[in-house]
């Protein structure tokens, strides 16, 4: 039977909501606007969770559209989205759920000279920015701490995740990961690390040739990208509605599914934290190694 002509209703919509949240939560997070760059693996996962959370209002950025190479872990990659862009495939996607949605598109990515409207009357911000977008990334944190917005970052790795929040007057981005000045080598290593001191998914990388930090690319599971959903819709509501512990910088978690483990991981000093300094030296001499591996590949 066809519900073409059933009108849209929110409260029923998102009523089994109610029980884990108030009717009173569930109206303020009605209420609330968050901003997601990216719109690929991550970002168009969180997109649609959060949408189902009953989230009211979206600022979305991507430059991208979507390719074939996307189909096993892109929310809204399939054969009819083929060369569409991105954004405006994942608000048709999202407005399909919630026809009431306010979704602004930002169909150049997100830079410098755009930041402060794509946060403008934000709540907050979700990163779903591609694990080498270093700039952009660095730009949005540092303008989300400028601005006072709390901002989460999920990283997909292996089959399973490690968050990392940043809430306004505690540690900053660059404070944890500290990127100044460094060359995208060592930006790469001082960020998978920050994100995952824990380093769980390293132990099951069955054929390491497919990480190749040269073409900037990598292996990645669907089920990395809807563990990073769900856990950041569940610190997305605890921001949002202030109840809840929030593990902020220095701070983080790494769940891994295929392990079965779950770490808190602290690193005071975020990267200048001794221990981290030794992961740090560690990884560089892997990323040699693998350096080594790309260019005899080549020749």
């Amino acid at each position: 039977m066809s519900n073409a002509g059933t009108p849209f209703n929110y409260d029923e919509a998102f009523s089994r909501n109610i029980g884990w949240v108030t009717r009173a939560e569930q109206a303020a997070l009605r209420g609330k606007r968050i901003a997601i760059a990216g719109m690929g693996g991550v970002g168009g996962v969180h997109l649609l969770t959060l949408t189902r959370l009953g989230i009211g209002a979206f600022n979305i950025a991507d430059m991208d559209t979507f390719d074939v190479v996307n189909f096993n872990r892109q929310a809204g990659a399939s054969m009819a989205s083929l060369g569409r862009p991105k954004a405006e495939v994942m608000a048709e996607m999202a407005r399909d759920i919630n026809p009431e949605l306010d979704i602004r598109i930002f169909d150049k990515g997100v830079n410098a000279g755009n930041l402060d409207d794509f946060l403008s009357g934000v709540d907050l911000y979700v990163d779903g920015l591609d694990f080498f977008a270093f700039a952009a990334r660095r730009d949005t944190f540092n303008a989300c701490h400028r601005l006072g917005v709390p901002a989460v970052t999920a990283a997909p790795l292996g089959m399973g995740t490690a968050v990392l929040s940043f809430l306004p007057g505690k540690m900053s981005f660059e404070e944890y990961f500290r990127l100044d000045g460094c060359d995208e080598d060592e930006m790469a290593v001082r960020f998978l690390l920050g994100l995952s001191p824990a380093m769980l998914q390293r132990g099951y990388l069955v054929d390491p040739s497919r990480v190749n930090f040269t073409e900037k690319r990598g292996p990645s599971t669907i089920a990395a990208c809807q563990l990073c959903a769900g856990v950041t819709a569940t610190e997305s509501l605890k921001i949002l509605l202030g109840r809840g512990k929030v593990l902020c910088a220095p701070w983080g978690l790494h769940f891994d599914a295929y392990r079965n483990r779950y770490v808190k991981t602290w690193r005071p000093g975020g990267n200048r934290n001794p221990i981290q300094q030794i992961g740090l030296s560690i990884a560089r001499r892997q990323l040699r190694a693998m350096r080594r591996l790309e260019q005899s590949g080549k020749s």
